[in-house]
């Protein structure tokens, strides 16, 4: 999404739901895309249940992970969000002077105890020296200035995916999304922290596949039948 990794957001671009929306529309447009399962996480999860109240026909389905309700983010900005990166301008100020410490502090509390975190840090280091984007005080300001009803009525198939070893979510109910789309479906990754895509991405790939086949036309293959086809592509 804009502001992260290496996609600099414009001066224009305030990490509204509304924007957020707008920015993946975009991208299905520009790819010709015309439906589409979204897979996002945290945050991005709200943008991507955006899209699927603007345009719920370009929405197969949505898997979204450690996203709850927008009431519950709210309730989670105020335990573990420093007060000054919800302040603007100052916000903006102090992520980006403390961008590299954040970054790593992050990993520390978002990552169960038993979870090395160094890999994960030092990739955020080297991205970051690199030029990539770390907007968590626009993200953050964004969110907390829409309402707590943003997101509710979500209709589209969805299934939230929910690392119980989440230290920063551990007053958050999982359930929470419940509010906002009564249907969905809360698979736990009771080994995973913040990240079960990072974390566990066999296991997230197979949840995901699984469910555009549900939604979607898409047919999975055969086990062995795409090992065979994979052979014989590396022995040609």
């Amino acid at each position: 999404m804009p502001g992260f990794g290496f996609s600099a957001p414009s001066a224009a671009y305030d990490h509204s739901l509304e924007q957020g929306a707008a920015a993946i529309l975009s991208v299905l447009d520009q790819l010709n895309i015309a439906k589409a399962t979204l897979a996002l996480s945290c945050a991005n999860g709200f943008y991507a249940m955006r899209v699927a109240q603007r345009a719920p026909h370009r929405v197969a389905s949505l898997l979204l992970s450690q996203t709850p309700s927008v009431e519950a983010m709210h309730r989670w900005t105020e335990r573990v969000v420093p007060r000054p990166l919800t302040v603007p301008v100052l916000g903006q100020v102090v992520s980006r002077v403390f961008r590299q410490k954040m970054a790593e502090s992050w990993y520390r509390i978002a990552l169960p105890k038993t979870t090395d975190g160094a890999p994960f840090q030092q990739t955020a280091r080297h991205a970051l020296r690199c030029g990539g984007c770390f907007s968590l005080a626009g993200v953050v300001q964004g969110l907390i200035r829409e309402s707590v009803d943003a997101t509710q009525g979500i209709s589209t198939p969805c299934t939230v995916l929910w690392g119980s070893q989440d230290r920063s979510h551990r007053l958050t109910d999982p359930l929470a999304i419940l509010r906002d789309a009564p249907h969905a479906e809360v698979v736990r990754f009771d080994d995973c922290g913040h990240f079960p895509d990072l974390e566990s991405p066999q296991r997230f790939v197979q949840t995901l596949l699984s469910q555009m086949a549900r939604y979607t036309r898409l047919k999975l293959p055969c086990p062995t039948t795409h090992h065979a086809q994979s052979r014989n592509r590396c022995l040609r």
